[in-house]
């Protein structure tokens, strides 16, 4: 593979913002001497769930967070490369001729207006959003897809040498690529070329089992599961041939996503028995084994690559990004059967982060600029979004015209805690908003995990999304081995772990059901966290970056309750995660939360007036 290579430019950088877009989950993100300061995706600004708009909300947040202007940026650098991405679409069309003909024409206006110009599209939405002239910008740079991948990854994790491999749909050629991390530097090592993904592999089921590409691969993996690996053997035999070494090729004749507006085809169909499930139709057995089988398998590629990986570098540890990274069940298996002595996984994996990895490969891969060892990462706990004052929430109250009560942090905290443990659902709005897709305690929406009906509760009354659901636990990282499978701390959710076994309850008569009908029996001490086969996604919260969080969860332990609680993204069904008091008091208003934290104050929903309540309902989202 030929890495692909800044132009040589020997001056000192100080300040880089980096920027996705235009495809899904735009982002920026603004790095200072290397320091990590800013990031945030668009669509918390926007509302608009996956917004692929140009990130201008988001680059006025990274500026003003880093006191600057966009003059005093040494560095602006786009995340791929749109002419390899535009030359891949060429290549795929005519190999395909006549096929795709109709897709080809539906995709060329937008290119041919807009895409194949980004450079120039780039500075003028520059200029606009600064006021600068264009010839007064700072200089732009475009990083490859997968080298914005692999620094995001390798870069802000706590280790001086690493493995790094990268697994998603597709950048411009690659997607899957490794990569060898040392210090400053970051080697390529080799890639698998569309259209053999293994990420399209997995959302050709998320398509089958009727999920929306691009944002239900989380829906599959929650529900595999309630399934049987029955179909599994049959991928291995007809859609994809998996070397020992972990490299793979796709029989195409069963896929439409080259050329086509579909990512599945007839023949396809025909070797699963039916066409794709239509999106809202109730869920059978079959989706359910079809997710589950599809798991199975991409569990056994990551596996087979790190242990090929791991040979080729001697590296003891491994770094993780692309949209794959996110399958914290992978990611699980990954730590407890991999040959690595540990991981690190890029919170914001998918395209969202490669705005901060463009940042990063320009500052130590350009700029040359040392890499200073650390014992933690670099992340900052991913809490790189925005605060709001006093002052802020204030006028989001006053504008909604709702009573709140302003507590000390005291009375705050044992209050919290104490309606937690009443069977309370809580709206937690706090410090910096996250950067990545998960809540890890600032725009969260809490729960008593002991409760045996509260995942029901949440996902249908509240979050307003399908039962099967599962809630994740934040536990005092102190506490974690006391109650998971797990000896290393979890700060970013990113990995599944089996509730520990003398927390477990057996379930004889719940052993023989199937399916959904699994759902909502107890297994564990801590039944709302736990899935059906006895695992939950672990996020570990540590008192020196979020000490808000972990008061409010030691309190709770403290008052007779146990040291985690449910932590869910503060949002329903088709909404991003609140970014705003303005966003979370909405939220609270349109759904069945009994009460709000919003920094010092405490809102009560049995106090809130029925017309606020009532323009609250009124905002709606599009099921995802």
């Amino acid at each position: 593979m030929t890495p692909s290579l800044f132009p040589l430019e020997l001056e000192l950088v100080a300040i880089i913002l980096g920027i996705s877009a235009f495809y899904h989950d735009s982002a920026a993100a603004l790095v200072r001497d290397g320091e990590i300061i800013a990031a945030a995706q668009e669509e918390r600004f926007s509302r608009i769930k996956h917004d692929p708009a140009f990130p201008a909300q988001s680059i006025r947040y990274c500026l003003a967070a880093a006191g600057v202007t966009l003059a005093e940026v040494s560095d602006v650098v786009f995340y791929d490369k749109p002419l390899l991405k535009f030359e891949r679409l060429l290549e795929s069309y005519m190999a395909s001729a006549p096929r795709g003909f109709g897709s080809f024409v539906r995709a060329m206006p937008v290119w041919l207006t807009e895409k194949l110009y980004l450079k120039s599209l780039l500075r003028k939405e520059l200029a606009r959003l600064s006021g600068l002239d264009k010839r007064s910008l700072p200089p732009l740079r475009f990083s490859e897809h997968h080298q914005s991948h692999a620094a995001s990854a390798f870069f802000p994790s706590p280790f001086e040498r690493a493995a790094v491999l990268c697994l998603d749909g597709v950048g411009e050629w690659a997607t899957s690529s490794a990569w060898l991390g040392e210090g400053n530097r970051l080697s390529p090592l080799w890639e698998i070329q569309f259209p053999h993904s293994l990420g399209l592999l997995y959302s050709a089921f998320t398509y089958c089992c009727g999920f929306r590409v691009n944002s239900g691969e989380y829906k599959l993996m929650g529900l595999a599961p309630y399934g049987e690996p029955r179909y599994a053997d049959l991928i291995r035999r007809h859609l994809i041939d998996i070397k020992e070494d972990g490299s793979f090729r796709l029989d195409l004749s069963y896929f439409n996503y080259v050329t086509g507006d579909t990512m599945t085809n007839a023949r396809f169909a025909a070797l699963f028995g039916g066409p794709p499930r239509q999106p809202e139709a109730p869920l059978t057995q079959k989706e359910m084994d079809l997710a589950r089988s599809i798991q199975l398998v991409t569990e056994e590629i990551v596996l087979k690559l790190a242990a090929s990986l791991k040979a080729e570098t001697g590296a003891d540890y491994l770094c993780l990004a692309g949209g794959v990274a996110l399958n914290c069940v992978a990611n699980g298996r990954l730590l407890r059967e991999g040959p690595f002595r540990d991981i690190w996984i890029q919170p914001a994996a998918g395209d969202a982060g490669g705005a901060l990895g463009a940042a990063l490969a320009c500052h130590y891969q350009l700029h040359d600029q040392a890499r200073a060892a650390t014992s933690v990462d670099r992340q900052h706990g991913s809490y790189l979004g925005p605060a709001y004052d006093d002052a802020a929430i204030a006028a989001a109250l006053h504008d909604w015209q709702v009573p709140a009560e302003r507590l000390e942090d005291d009375a705050l905290f044992a209050d919290a805690a104490a309606a937690l443990a009443a069977g309370a659902v809580i709206g937690w709005f706090q410090g910096r908003m996250e950067f990545g897709p998960r809540a890890l305690g600032n725009r969260s929406i809490l729960g008593d995990p002991r409760s045996p009906t509260m995942q029901a509760q949440m996902n249908l009354k509240i979050k307003e999304r399908e039962s099967f659901r599962p809630f994740a636990p934040a536990v005092l990282a102190e506490a974690v081995s006391d109650w998971f499978a797990l000896e290393r701390p979890s700060p970013y959710m990113l990995l599944v772990a089996p509730v520990a076994a003398d927390k477990q309850l057996a379930d004889p008569d719940g052993e023989a059901l199937f399916g959904l009908d699994r759902l909502n029996r107890p297994r564990s001490l801590v039944p709302a966290i736990t899935h059906v086969d006895y695992s939950a996604r672990v996020q570990t919260i540590h008192a020196d970056t979020n000490p808000r969080f972990h008061r409010l969860i030691s309190t709770f332990a403290a008052q007779g309750g146990v040291p985690l609680v449910i932590n869910t993204s503060f949002n329903v069904r088709g909404e991003p995660p609140v970014c705003s008091p303005t966003d979370a008091i909405r939220c609270f208003l349109a759904t069945a939360m009994d009460q709000l934290v919003i920094g010092n104050y405490r809102l009560l929903k049995s106090a809130m007036p029925a017309d606020a309540i009532a323009r609250a309902r009124a905002v709606e989202f599009a099921p995802d």
